[in-house]
């Protein structure tokens, strides 16, 4: 059984077609890339698998349960994390606690604890720390845990909410366009991130990218959307020869 399963997914907006018969499977351990143009539909894809958007029709499953009808939180627990094309910090709120707050789906106290300071409260608060605390020494944040998130340089904002993401322990870790805003030499380091976190977390990832030098070097295998449809599948080097890519991207030669 494959780890993560999408089965002919369309939906629509009002009478707009975003996305058709969209067809995946992930194994454990793999790395998917997904690119097209502007407007393709990449990250409506991502927002119908994480709950924000629900498919008109088809199929969403992790570990062979279904995903329709959840919330975000909802796919959250089930194994799935994302980061956002924007990247979506608390700007004043310290690196720590931007970590800690991924943890609000699964918290186990109400207001009455926090009120009374319960034992539930205290325990469950202090286990949320060690946590937190963990995954940033893991990524090497260790040293901005108490800076606020808006003074932190471009590339380790990005790192932060890769952390955040990995705090919850998915299975699976949506990446949409993560290299977007960072410089040649943020590039480089940002694979060898992405390659470390599927090694070390034994994660699948997928990733919606526009550098091609990041997904034809991450990605093992590469599926291409132009108006919501899969127009190719393949390896890096399938996608690079296709005749359809190179049109979807530079356009139709006229004669």
């Amino acid at each position: 059984m494959a780890l993560f399963e999408i089965r002919e997914m369309s939906h629509f907006f009002g009478g707009l077609r975003a996305v058709s018969q969209f067809t995946l499977s992930l194994e454990g351990g793999e790395l998917l890339g997904l690119i097209g143009p502007n407007g393709a539909g990449k990250t409506t894809v991502f927002n119908l698998v994480c709950g924000v958007y629900h498919p008109t029709q088809g199929e969403v499953k992790i570990e062979g349960k279904s995903l329709r009808g959840l919330h975000p939180h909802q796919v959250t627990a089930m194994g799935i994390a994302r980061t956002f094309q924007n990247i979506r910090l608390w700007p004043e709120m310290t690196v720590l606690d931007n970590i800690r707050v991924a943890h609000n789906y699964q918290l186990g106290y109400g207001l009455f604890d926090v009120l009374i300071q319960s034992v539930r409260y205290r325990k469950a608060e202090a286990a949320i720390e060690g946590e937190a605390r963990k995954i940033l020494d893991i990524m090497g944040l260790r040293d901005v845990a108490e800076e606020r998130a808006r003074n932190l340089p471009y590339g380790i904002q990005r790192k932060v909410e890769i952390a955040r993401a990995l705090v919850t322990r998915p299975k699976l870790l949506l990446l949409d366009e993560p290299s977007a805003g960072m410089n040649l030499g943020e590039k480089d380091s940002l694979i060898k991130l992405i390659r470390w976190i599927r090694d070390e977390f034994h994660l699948t990832i997928w990733l919606i990218e526009h550098e091609m030098k990041v997904v034809m070097n991450l990605c093992q295998y590469i599926q291409v959307l132009e108006f919501g449809e899969t127009i190719a599948q393949g390896t890096p080097e399938q996608i690079q020869k296709n005749p359809r890519v190179i049109e979807a991207y530079l356009g139709k030669e006229v004669d």
